[in-house]
C-alpha cells in the first residue's frame, strides 16, 4: 500500500465508505482465518455471531446484519439446522415471517470462537486507547442506525 502525503491523497485516502470497508476487509479478514480453522465458514460465523445472543430474529434482519443476500441465508440456515445449530420458529403474529434463534449446541460450538473474536478486537483496539476505542463504536453504532433509518425509506420507494 502506498502512503500519500496530504496533498497528493488519493480521493479514496480520504473518503469516509472506503476507509471503513478497507478497515473492514483488513481486520474481518485476520479473524476470518481463525474461524475457518474452528470449522466455520465466514458466513456461518456471521450468522452465528448474530445469534449468540439467544435472541430470535427474522430471517431478514438476519441478511441485514450479516451483511448477506437473504436466499443465501435461507440456504445457509438450512445447513446450520441440519447441524442442529440453529432453529427456525414461527412468529407470534405474522405467518410470513420467519424466525432464527441459536440453539443450546450452536451456543456451544460457537462459544469458543465468540471468545477469541473479543480477544482480537482488543488487540485491534488496544493501541487506540479504551475511550477512544468505545467513542469509535458508539459513533459507528450512530452512523449504522442512522443510515439504516434512511437506507430502509429509500426501500419503500423503490
Amino acid at each position: 500500500m502506498t502512503l500519500h502525503t496530504p496533498e497528493s491523497r488519493l480521493f479514496v485516502d480520504d473518503y469516509l465508505p472506503a476507509l471503513l470497508a478497507q478497515a473492514s476487509q483488513l481486520i474481518s479478514g485476520e479473524f476470518h482465518k481463525v474461524a475457518r480453522q474452528h470449522g466455520f465458514s465466514v458466513s456461518e460465523w456471521r450468522v452465528m455471531a448474530s445469534l449468540a445472543d439467544g435472541e430470535a430474529i427474522s430471517i431478514g434482519d438476519l441478511a441485514q446484519v450479516t451483511v448477506t443476500k437473504q436466499p443465501t441465508v435461507t440456504r445457509l440456515l438450512d445447513r446450520m439446522e441440519a447441524k442442529g445449530q440453529v432453529e427456525r420458529l414461527p412468529h407470534e403474529s405474522d405467518r410470513r415471517i420467519t424466525l432464527v434463534r441459536i440453539t443450546p449446541q450452536g451456543a456451544e460450538a460457537v462459544a469458543q470462537l465468540m471468545k477469541l473474536a473479543r480477544e482480537h478486537e482488543h488487540r485491534v483496539l488496544e493501541p487506540f486507547g479504551l475511550q477512544r476505542a468505545e467513542e469509535l463504536k458508539k459513533t459507528l453504532r450512530q452512523m449504522i442506525a442512522l443510515h439504516a433509518d434512511q437506507a430502509e425509506d429509500s426501500e419503500e420507494t423503490e
